[in-house]
């Protein structure tokens, strides 16, 4: 559910153009359910339609949009995430040992994650607070981050230009394409953690040795 409606969405870029691309885009990767995929692809066919707005700038504003939101949303993850984990993940199953891991995972994995997380809609809202909370290296955030934001922020944004609403006749169905590989990806990766997860917990406990600490 989104908190702004198609009506809304269109009035938005019809006033406020690139600024509208940037802010929904922006608080849909902090975490908020608006529509930031959405506003790209209908700012797009707007400019196609009406040449009232520019594509390259609709991708910097969505490309730009794309990475203020996701490090708002790894500070976010980064100051709060992790402390409420330490503190509170004991009663969930979340120990330690369960952070030490996902620190470990997002350690070797974390670049990928927040790659390809930008292209599934439930993780573009929160890839980038997952990897604050594993305190991921936010300089391979970043690059990581910038990159998946420019790709996404061109491959729809050209394809939506190009082929104007019946765009949504094969994003759909790659969009379900690459959302079913992404959970495939997450059981699969989930099952390979819980088969080896001794000897992962062992290799997450020399890596960070000691107990965690909050303090940022």
């Amino acid at each position: 559910m989104h908190l702004i409606s198609a009506a809304g969405l269109e009035n938005a870029i019809l006033h406020f153009g690139y600024a509208a691309v940037f802010l929904v885009i922006a608080l849909e990767s902090a975490g908020l359910p608006v529509p930031g995929e959405a506003t790209l692809i209908s700012a797009s066919i707007y400019a196609a339609a009406t040449h009232a707005l520019s594509l390259p700038l609709i991708i910097m504003a969505a490309t730009g949009g794309a990475i203020i939101g996701d490090n708002i949303g790894f500070w976010v993850g980064h100051r709060f995430g992790f402390a409420l984990l330490l503190r509170y993940g004991k009663h969930i199953g979340l120990g330690e040992p369960q952070l030490k891991l996902g620190q470990y995972v997002f350690a070797k994995y974390g670049g990928t994650i927040v790659f390809v997380g930008r292209f599934v809609a439930v993780l573009r809202a929160f890839a980038a607070v997952l990897a604050g909370a594993n305190r991921y290296s936010w300089g391979k955030f970043l690059l990581f981050n910038a990159a998946g934001g420019l790709i996404w922020a061109t491959v729809y944004g050209c394809a939506a230009f190009w082929f104007g609403r019946s765009i949504h006749r094969f994003m759909g169905p790659v969009g379900l394409g690459l959302g079913l590989l992404a959970l495939v990806a997450i059981v699969g990766g989930w099952r390979i953690v819980k088969q080896q997860q001794a000897a992962l917990q062992l290799e997450a406990e020399r890596a960070y040795p000691g107990p965690l600490s909050a303090r940022v």
